[in-house]
């Protein structure tokens, strides 16, 4: 029997080209071991595909947010995403978070406020958010904290961040989510904080299209891939694919409330 996986993180809505979407991707990750996907809204104007994906493919869940890097992205107030945000389908608010990476210095204030803006709509739903950070840990940790972020917990996505920050996410009720990253042959510090993370705080996702896993890398990434980070992740923990696979798929049902 094949391990029941969980794509805790993919974009199905940008994966339209060369294959039968989106059932020619749902098959190719199911005859992998692949059950659930959360696919994860990145801005509002697909907000209404992402939600009609989900209503036609229970396996299919989906989020409500505005992607940190763009400001050209449109937002709403905290009280309309929070409504945008009401259907059973949608389980998350984000993905959100803060990019010091693709955002002028001039920029963070604009930044911090429109991060703020989606916790607050995260707690109004009650939902968990789904954070995107990365050059940013110490701000993103203090803004969750400050908006009460703990209330709602969530998920970091595509973690690689150092122990420190990991143990700082946890311990504001979030879990860690490991990419393809953790595939790469440098990712060696990676690996390393992989192995300290508690066994119920851990997710796997392929951020696909993007961070295709070795020995995909170069490529398309799709949600089938997924396998091959968790394979690796189990190879790092030392510990049997089917148990990595089922306590995942259990700590995104605990977040999540949905999976396989």
């Amino acid at each position: 029997m094949q391990p029941m996986l969980v794509d805790s993180h993919c974009h199905l809505h940008m994966l339209e080209a060369g294959q039968s979407y989106p059932e020619g991707y749902l098959d190719a990750a199911r005859e992998r071991g692949i059950g659930h996907f959360l696919t994860v809204s990145v801005d509002l104007d697909t907000v209404d595909g992402l939600l009609d994906l989900a209503a036609r493919y229970p396996q299919i869940s989906t989020s409500v947010g505005v992607h940190p890097c763009g400001r050209h992205l449109r937002m709403e107030s905290p009280e309309a995403l929070a409504e945008m945000a009401a259907p059973d389908h949608v389980v998350a608010i984000g993905e959100t978070g803060l990019d010091y990476l693709c955002t002028e210095d001039a920029d963070r204030d604009w930044h911090h406020q429109r991060f703020r803006d989606q916790i607050r709509a995260a707690r109004l739903v009650g939902k968990p958010l789904i954070i995107h950070t990365r050059g940013a840990a110490e701000d993103t940790i203090r803004i969750l904290r400050e908006e009460g972020a703990d209330s709602v917990g969530g998920v970091i996505h595509c973690f690689t961040e150092n122990w420190t920050s990991a143990k700082a996410f946890m311990d504001l009720g979030f879990y860690i989510s490991l990419s393809g990253i953790i595939t790469f042959p440098r990712s060696h510090g990676l690996r390393k904080v992989s192995r300290k993370l508690p066994a119920d705080r851990i997710m796997v996702e392929t951020d696909s299209p993007y961070l295709a896993p070795v020995p995909h890398r170069g490529g398309t990434n799709q949600p089938a891939f997924v396998r091959e980070v968790a394979e690796c992740l189990a190879e790092v923990r030392d510990v049997p694919l089917p148990e990595l696979a089922e306590q995942t798929s259990d700590n995104f049902r605990q977040l999540f409330g949905v999976g396989p």
